[in-house]
């Protein structure tokens, strides 16, 4: 069997193994045959989050159904850093960009929060938890962040757990150097403010908390899904699983030149 022929990836929520059955529902085999127009005999990539990646075999062609038979492992099983991006959702468009590029980079879970000046609280977990299943799809992970249900920012700080650290993008600290030092491997989360910015009882609290690590992200003032994409880019290449198999980092001194 062909990788290069394997055009479409699939996730499903079944077992996956050598000659395991998978039934489709409605809506894959919709895709599948009437979208992409397989037929019976292709390959299909088939991933569940739990189980890596399958190369499967279409043995069985309906409107309504089908079935797919898995072949042989084509990947194992991936998890990512323990790496959690905590966000004040946006218009929807943008809410959108950030949950899919949060499963491109690689974070375990996505929690979104209410903040003081959050300007828009609309929120669907069914929703985001399937659009993180496309990410996945698209971008050849095998694992799919837990998305997490709306919490007030004040509340979910007064139970954190202080074991896990926090990369604090404190847009108040625009022009500052962009200063990774002190981060080390471990259990983190990336908290990305509102379009208003944090206020500045929430900026107090989370500079008092030991845990809470500020960090400027240049010399301008980002977007909110921009400010997702380039802590995560910074935390992963700090510390998280963009270092390479021999665990050091790159030279960071150019990105930290332009502050």
């Amino acid at each position: 069997m062909d990788q290069e022929k394997v055009k479409v990836r699939l996730f499903v929520d079944q077992p996956l193994a050598e000659e395991q059955a998978v039934s489709l529902e409605k809506e894959q085999a919709h895709y599948l045959f009437g979208v992409m127009r397989l037929t019976e005999g292709a390959h299909v990539a088939l991933f569940n989050g739990r189980d890596g990646e399958w190369r499967a075999e279409v043995t069985q062609v309906g409107k309504r159904g089908g079935e797919l038979v898995c072949r042989a492992q084509s990947a194992p099983q991936g998890v990512p850093p323990d790496l959690w991006l905590v966000f004040a959702p946006v218009k929807k468009a943008r809410t959108d960009f950030i949950v899919e590029k949060a499963v491109e980079m690689g974070v375990r879970r996505v929690l979104p929060v209410q903040t003081e000046y959050t300007n828009s609280e609309r929120w669907r977990v069914e929703k985001q938890q399937a659009h993180a299943v496309e990410a996945a799809e698209q971008c050849g992970g095998t694992f799919v962040p837990e998305v997490g249900e709306m919490a007030k920012l004040d509340r979910l700080l007064a139970d954190w757990d202080p074991a896990r650290r926090i990369l604090f993008c404190d847009e108040s600290a625009v022009g500052t150097a962009v200063s990774l030092d002190g981060l080390e491997p471990g259990p983190w989360a990336v908290l990305i403010g509102p379009e208003g910015g944090f206020s500045e009882a929430e900026r107090a609290r989370l500079r008092g908390m030991d845990c809470a690590t500020a960090i400027s992200l240049g010399p301008r003032i980002l977007r909110a899904e921009t400010a997702a994409v380039a802590a995560l880019t910074l935390w992963q290449v700090a510390v998280g699983d963009w270092r390479g198999e021999s665990g050091h980092s790159p030279d960071l001194r150019d990105m930290e030149g332009g502050a």
